[in-house]
């Protein structure tokens, strides 16, 4: 089988699955339990100033049959005591030293208060016998107001500013854990990674408002009749977490990337790998599904490198990048047409509607007995995709690709004159 072992920044971790900061990793109790389950790390959650907490503090997005597309939160970091969360961390790390147990901390970037706060909270992480820390960057709700959180990881200055005092008091592996909430995370990355960051974690939630409650007005969560905006997270933001890793890999190709974000299934942290990602970060599935799904993650993604004749993680990590680049570097000459299997049609006609209203009048429509019975225009079909998408039954429309009737040209190519 597949060796799943990986080294993060040089931290040896039994896998790649580690929880995320946030309830799921509130406890000790709660780490043990999960570290008995195969998971390979955890990080703690958030620890910083006192704070109080809200209630009501979670919303759902269902879409679907999904009760949880998404999941929004005003939740800050732990209320719990430091004295409380420091020593159970130095438990956990005495009694299971083969995981990787990881503080993360929050402070402010603008005083040398802030920078007291920073060193106080690394030196009492050092003192349970961590190794490693991540420094919160990315929480964007609550503690931005704080002047922590997403108000260090929106600007660069004040990341690389916080990077630099965590740096100068420790020795430990510094990584530093981005907001998705500013235009180049990519630039950002190169900031904390030139101010001694020995690695990035990304992304945490993306600043939202999950609803408005038709009734009362509030936005959702709602506490007392009122709310703020939040942080989603879970399957739907995946695809902006995907982006944001390749920013950071393509930015900064020698620092070591945690992916996070809707990180569900071993197929999900195949594609972070791909993308760049050493370690993947998962959160919102443990809190729908409970920690047992690190069975399936460690199987699923063990099977998968077997299947291609892969020994271990770093023979998988970045492949995708290679193939990622701008869109004017894409080969326009490259064409493909949608055909329909009229032995699983089930005459639906949603794809012509779709493509009539929505994509480019390629596909007519006859009314016969059974329904609508479709043919594409190929003359007119773009190759868009959206027939396929919209699709109810697999596989019936499939895009084919259209024999060449030119050399590959790009609009870079085209542009140029050459």
């Amino acid at each position: 089988m597949a060796d799943l072992k990986v080294n993060f920044a040089g931290i040896e971790s039994p896998n790649p699955f580690w929880l995320a900061s946030a309830p799921p990793t509130n406890t000790g109790e709660q780490i043990m339990r999960a570290y008995d389950q195969g998971w390979g790390g955890a990080v703690w959650k958030s620890l910083s100033e006192p704070i109080i907490n809200v209630s009501r503090r979670l919303a759902g997005y269902p879409y679907g049959n999904r009760r949880l597309a998404g999941l929004s939160n005003i939740e800050l970091s732990t209320d719990r005591s430091l004295e409380v969360n420091f020593k159970e961390i130095a438990e956990v790390i005495k009694r299971y030293p083969d995981h990787v147990t990881v503080p993360s901390l929050m402070a402010g970037a603008r005083t040398e208060e802030d920078r007291i706060a920073w060193v106080d909270l690394v030196r009492r992480s050092e003192d349970t016998g961590a190794t490693v820390i991540e420094l919160n960057f990315g929480c964007p709700h609550g503690m931005p107001e704080r002047g922590m959180g997403a108000a260090i990881g929106q600007h660069r200055e004040y990341a690389v500013r916080c990077t630099e005092w965590v740096r100068d008091a420790t020795k430990m592996v510094v990584l530093v854990k981005l907001t998705p909430n500013v235009a180049d995370v990519g630039w950002v990355a190169e900031g904390v990674q030139e101010a001694g960051a020995d690695g990035v974690t990304l992304i945490n939630t993306v600043a939202s408002i999950m609803g408005v409650d038709l009734d009362s007005f509030a936005p959702v969560p709602t506490v007392a009749g009122r709310s703020s905006h939040s942080g989603y997270c879970g399957p739907s933001v995946k695809p902006i977490a995907l982006y944001k890793v390749s920013e950071v890999a393509r930015a900064c190709p020698d620092l070591p990337i945690g992916g996070i974000g809707g990180i569900e299934t071993w197929r999900d942290a195949a594609e972070f790998i791909l993308l760049g990602s050493t370690t993947c970060q998962v959160c919102t599935s443990v809190m729908h599904h409970g920690y047992r799904v690190i069975e399936d993650l460690c199987d699923g993604l063990s099977n998968y490198l077997d299947e291609h004749g892969m020994a271990d993680i770093p023979a998988l990590r970045g492949k995708a990048l290679e193939r990622l680049g701008a869109w004017e570097d894409l080969d326009l000459t490259w064409q493909v047409r949608a055909e329909v299997n009229q032995d699983t049609c089930i005459k639906c006609g949603k794809c012509h509607v779709a493509c009539l209203d929505g994509g480019h009048q390629a596909i007519s429509a006859t009314q016969v007995p059974e329904g609508t019975e479709v043919e594409v225009d190929s003359e007119h079909c773009v190759g868009c995709g959206l027939c396929s998408l919209i699709c109810p039954v697999h596989e019936c429309i499939t895009m084919v690709e259209q024999p060449r009737t030119e050399p590959p040209k790009t609009w870079k190519e085209m542009t140029s004159g050459e």
